[in-house]
């Protein structure tokens, strides 16, 4: 039976298009010493914070919308299954990182502002008190590893499906699997990661696009 050309290329576009967002990401972020307050207040205060932070968060929200279109592409194949854990998975993920990335960009960004203006602020002692509240982090961490699974579950499902190339979930899935590690890496690193990602994600939905020419 026939998937849905419309659907599926919905969702490859929506891919595409989070991978622009993801390079965007880390392209555009002030990278400054937050470790001090002159770095934290500069970087966090800046409009641009908040702006790369939104492009991660709309491409989080855009991945999942992708991965319905691998759904539909494998959904006659041994690979339905794997692909709609995927898609479960992928939302558990997203909705656990939201949060924090909402806390990240326009909290962080609230409170360097204020202190920016002038306000009397512990400004690392907030930074601080944001980021590594026990819940926030795990729940952000758990939220990681649930996409980076997802991610992996994807490329299987690819692969076994028999309908889309088999290496074009490869990438896809080495990026968001490294997601969470990348935070760990110096501005270059995760510049780079960033690459990973959209040329991942490009690479998928090139595979659904082309898929669905061909069907």
């Amino acid at each position: 039976m026939p998937t849905s050309p419309a659907r599926t290329r919905l969702g490859a576009l929506a891919l595409a298009v989070a991978g622009v967002l993801f390079i965007l990401y880390p392209a555009t972020r002030p990278w400054h010493d937050e470790s001090t307050i002159d770095g934290a207040t500069r970087a966090m205060s800046s409009a641009w914070w908040v702006a790369s932070h939104l492009f991660a968060m709309i491409g989080f929200i855009l991945v999942t919308l992708g991965l319905l279109a691998v759904r539909e592409a494998v959904r006659h194949t041994r690979a339905e299954r794997l692909a709609f854990a995927a898609i479960v998975t992928g939302w558990i993920g997203v909705g656990l990182v939201l949060p924090y990335y909402g806390a990240e960009d326009f909290g962080l960004h609230a409170i360097a502002s204020k202190y920016a203006a002038g306000q009397p602020l512990d400004l690392l002692d907030l930074v601080d008190t944001v980021r590594y509240n026990p819940v926030a982090i795990t729940t952000f961490g758990i939220g990681l590893i649930a996409l980076g699974v997802s991610a992996i579950l994807t490329a299987v499902a690819v692969w076994r499906s028999g309908v889309l190339p088999r290496p074009s979930g490869i990438l896809f899935a080495l990026g968001f699997a490294l997601f969470l590690p990348q935070f760990y890496t110096p501005a270059a690193v995760r510049v780079a990661h960033g690459l990973l990602v959209a040329v991942g994600s490009a690479w998928l939905a090139l595979a659904l696009w082309r898929a669905r020419i061909d069907s």
